[in-house]
């Protein structure tokens, strides 16, 4: 009896702890604020709107600021870090898309070969206990239970440091140097990208669909269900290492099969190593730009509306482009 009630003791230590008193503002902090931010500026956009979901493939390789004005449209930039399960984005998200409003999805393959274990494992599971607790129980029992303990010692150890960390470094002011004001990831130039993270990477695609594509599918058909126009796309990677066509046409059936549309670029957004700032998923900015232009082009003929020529400014940045 005593050890089973040291056990239930040492439950409830370990859930008012994690869920109350202890927390990563630093690691955790920047992407809870990216994931609030985004959600409340598309909130506050009208219908009809455009709004670009993936993982950080969506900010860093997509600008919303050049193909939303090319389209003439309000955009958000929701795309956040892979790694974020997709069933807490829908639920901060979904509720602010409107019948008309437009999501384009260029999601990265291992979003779709996500596990569920993976899903469950993510570093959203610390946000939801300690922050979101409102969306946290608006999940499956499997799912809150899995992020209830999806902490352990070492987040223990990295909480002890950050708190007092975050009292010198700001968590908005990291995002307000990084992100503009409609998402879009900016400063990443040519001439600051990393060569050294880029060597080695961009192994062949392999697409493989499990949890995360069930979920991505779920998404799709209820969103074209409720009206809201979603168009798969894909994203962007080494010229070097492109998608099979077995991998393309099976993403292009899981969007069409459940109501959507979808639209890829003839280079099927593959582009030079020397594009890219830091991963095959990060176009260096004037690169994003002209990808940008390509993408909203695309997207223009899909809608059957007219694309306004890019800014002088920005057909000036994306003509630095390499190739």
């Amino acid at each position: 009896m005593r050890l089973l009630r040291n056990c239930a003791l040492s439950l409830v230590l370990y859930t008012l702890v994690f869920a109350l008193v202890l927390d990563r503002p630093l690691s955790l902090g920047v992407l809870r604020l990216e994931i609030q931010q985004k959600a409340a500026r598309l909130a506050a956009l009208p219908t009809p709107k455009l709004v670009i979901l993936a993982g950080s493939n969506g900010p860093y390789s997509h600008s919303c600021a050049v193909i939303g004005a090319m389209l003439n449209l309000p955009c958000e930039n929701a795309g956040i870090a892979v790694g974020i399960g997709l069933d807490f984005l829908v639920r901060r998200y979904g509720p602010s898309l409107r019948r008309g409003d437009i999501v384009y999805m260029p999601m990265e393959f291992a979003q779709y070969a996500m596990t569920r274990p993976e899903t469950d494992s993510g570093p959203d599971g610390a946000i939801l206990v300690r922050h979101d607790r409102d969306v946290l129980l608006s999940l499956p029992p499997d799912r809150v239970l899995a992020a209830m303990f999806s902490t352990d010692f070492p987040n223990f150890l990295e909480s002890a440091i950050e708190m007092p960390m975050a009292r010198l470094i700001s968590p908005a002011s990291t995002l307000a140097a990084e992100y503009d004001v409609q998402g879009d990831r900016i400063g990443t130039s040519l001439a600051t990208a990393q060569p050294a993270l880029l060597r080695g990477a961009g192994a062949p695609t392999v697409f493989a669909p499990t949890y995360g594509a069930t979920l991505i599918a779920q998404f799709v058909r209820a969103e074209t269900a409720r009206g809201v126009i979603v168009i798969g796309g894909l994203p962007t990677g080494f010229s070097t290492a492109p998608p099979p066509p077995a991998a393309i046409a099976a993403i292009r059936a899981l969007y069409l099969a459940n109501g959507a549309r979808f639209a890829a670029l003839p280079n099927a957004s593959r582009y030079p190593p020397a594009d890219f700032y830091d991963s095959p998923d990060h176009l260096a900015q004037p690169c994003q730009f002209k990808h940008s232009i390509a993408v909203a082009q695309l997207l223009a003929g899909i809608l059957g509306k007219p694309a306004a020529a890019p800014t002088p400014q920005v057909a000036a940045l994306a003509k630095t482009c390499p190739q």
